[in-house]
């Protein structure tokens, strides 16, 4: 006589959670995670209250697919929102300040950026009148070399401007 297996099934669901886990952690995706749940909840759960094999199928092939069509999409949501998308790179490098350390010659100029990147400058309309250590800021990336514009003017700062030491101060009141 054979034993009847079926008796066993519920060790079956739960290797077959743990294996989906482990697929999900390799692919972060939620997608086997919402079948390890399916499997746990729908599979175990109607073993644990004593239905046949092929409801226990039934039941774990439907609250995966609950799980897939209902919370994945809510927990991928929830999670691209939190990241924002951060320039690498090249496209970090367009927007970034700093200055002219070496005069046009010809089309061609050295500028250190704010990063400390030494690179190569293309003149541009708006560059023609910049001059050794003014300040810039990135407009393009163009191969090698960046094309530069003058750095936007700094707002003036809204404290007072004195010096916070008052031996520094000027001592025409003396």
């Amino acid at each position: 006589m054979l034993p009847d297996l079926t008796q066993y099934l519920w060790i079956a669901w739960l290797v077959l959670a743990l294996l989906f886990v482990i697929i999900e952690l390799l692919t972060l995706e939620f997608t086997f995670l919402m079948l390890a749940g399916g499997t746990l909840i729908g599979g175990l759960g109607v073993n644990l209250l004593g239905g046949s094999w092929w409801l226990q199928v039934l039941a774990a092939a439907a609250v995966a697919a609950l799980l897939l069509f209902t919370i994945r999409p809510l927990l991928l949501r929830a999670l691209h929102r939190s990241s924002v998308l951060q320039p690498t790179n090249v496209d970090a490098i367009r927007g970034l300040g700093g200055r002219l350390v070496a005069p046009f010659t010809g089309d061609v100029a050295a500028a250190r950026l704010d990063n400390g990147e030494l690179w190569s400058v293309a003149a541009s309309p708006t560059s023609d009148h910049l001059t050794v250590g003014d300040r810039i800021e990135v407009i393009a990336v163009r191969g090698a070399m960046v094309e530069i514009g003058a750095a936007p003017a700094s707002p003036t700062p809204l404290t007072d401007p004195s010096p916070a030491d008052p031996s520094l101060s000027d001592r025409s009141a003396d």
